[in-house]
């Protein structure tokens, strides 16, 4: 299993680039809001996307679209992946979710 600074690592990591990308969407439209380990965010309509860390086993777990996704982070492709091999990339579902409930392009810096 991955040590805990590495995983805290790649947390601060994902966390920081979805808060740049809400940044620069007009908080009219969506809000972020990050405490500790979630980050929230809402869209105008008062729909939610929560992505939130699960320590224990050393996942990000995002709640949207009516359903939680557990995420497991992949060091052969650098990337999180969801935790059932249904192809779901964290960024990419987060970006898909924040477009269904706000209807704006989340999109990440480099």
């Amino acid at each position: 299993m991955m040590e805990e600074a590495r995983y805290n690592q790649l947390v601060a990591m994902v966390f920081k680039r979805m808060l740049a990308a809400a940044d620069a969407i007009d908080p009219d439209l969506l809000e972020a809001e990050s405490t500790g380990d979630m980050l929230t965010l809402t869209a105008r309509s008062r729909e939610k996307c929560i992505v939130n860390t699960q320590r224990a086993v050393k996942q990000i777990w995002v709640a949207g679209r009516g359903q939680g996704i557990h995420f497991n982070y992949d060091e052969a492709s650098g990337t999180w992946q969801d935790d059932k091999a249904r192809g779901m990339e964290l960024f990419r579902f987060v970006a898909d979710v924040v477009h269904d409930i706000s209807d704006v392009d989340f999109i990440y810096p480099s």
